[in-house]
């Protein structure tokens, strides 16, 4: 669907994308994060036409911008972080008039902005002025904008920045509905609204992409996949290390301080094993093997608890510093 290869612009001399390739494919939601000044903002221009590269090349279906710019932006819905609204026009009138100009016969505008109002909420609005809005009540009409020509593919710049946790919830529900047909890209600062919203998610710092795949894979990425936090009584230490150490899957194991004396206290650190006959990552392999080993001993289970990384962890190790 859209193809960029070594994708770069500069303000001057400051390179704010950074020789950048993504493939985004037909039908996915796909999550562009990223710290303050990361790019997104001028990937995302870019890749609307609203930005003309330094160099690289931008592909969408069988057109290229800078060449076929106007027939992308045609294919294209976009709705900026701050959506471009007259404050002074009513819902329905700003709708109406985005249909107009966005070459909706008369005949069939009615029906259209009836399908929008539905779809993003707007029924009970339509008749008040933009001004009169709240922040989630206005980004659901810039949304309805983006949305007003059926465009293949949507983009979506911060579309929840700002608003409170039932906003968010609410815009977030309109993008998996709309991700049933449409290609979806959007920005966020929310790593949890990227984590159930998107299909794949793509970070990127100081303008170039630091990792892209799917939230499981980015957690499992490392091949360290999980920690476990394992309590025993009635053990020996040196002796409940040797056998966790022999555990499939174990990748390390560090003795902590225990609680209660007597008690014995690690934490394992897993590797990532596919399940048997299959492609796909099985990250509980390690903890279900550790459990059945310990049964076989006298020692008490007093703890054992699974901790999987968590994106916002893989987040600030690939954006911190340098």
């Amino acid at each position: 669907m859209i193809q960029v290869e070594n994708l770069t612009k500069y303000y001057n001399d400051f390179c704010a994308v950074d020789n950048l390739s993504l493939t985004i494919n037909p039908g996915e939601i796909l999550g562009l994060l990223g710290p303050n000044g990361a790019g997104k903002t001028t990937t995302l221009r870019m890749l609307t036409g609203f930005f003309k590269p330094s160099s690289g090349t931008i592909k969408v279906k069988d057109l290229s911008i800078p060449e076929d710019t106007l027939k992308i932006k045609q294919i294209m819905g976009y709705l900026p972080e701050s959506a471009p609204l007259y404050h002074n026009m009513l819902v329905f009138d700003y709708l109406d008039y985005v249909a107009a100009v966005k070459g909706i016969p008369r005949a069939r505008r009615v029906a259209r902005l009836k399908e929008l109002s539905e779809l993003c909420g707007l029924a009970d609005i339509m008749h008040k002025t933009i001004d009169e809005l709240s922040k989630g009540l206005k980004q659901r009409v810039g949304l309805a904008h983006a949305l007003m020509t059926d465009p293949e593919i949507l983009v979506l710049d911060e579309p929840t920045s700002g608003l409170d946790p039932n906003q968010i919830a609410e815009i977030r529900e309109i993008i998996r509905r709309i991700g049933k047909e449409k290609t979806i890209i959007f920005s966020t600062h929310i790593l949890s609204e990227a984590e159930a919203t998107c299909d794949r998610i793509v970070i990127v710092n100081r303008g170039r992409i630091v990792a892209d795949d799917t939230t499981q894979n980015l957690k499992n990425g490392d091949g360290s996949g999980s920690s476990i936090f394992l309590s025993l009584s009635n053990a020996d230490s040196e002796k409940a290390m040797a056998l966790i150490q022999g555990v499939k899957g174990v990748h390390q194991v560090e003795a902590k301080k225990a609680e209660a004396r007597g008690d014995c206290r690690f934490e394992i650190h897993c590797k990532v094993i596919p399940a048997k006959g299959s492609t796909e990552i099985d990250d509980y392999d390690a903890g279900k093997a550790l459990y059945l080993a310990l049964r076989e001993t006298d020692w008490i289970i007093t703890e054992l608890t699974h901790k999987s990384r968590s994106l916002e962890t893989i987040f600030q190790e690939l954006t911190r510093g340098n």
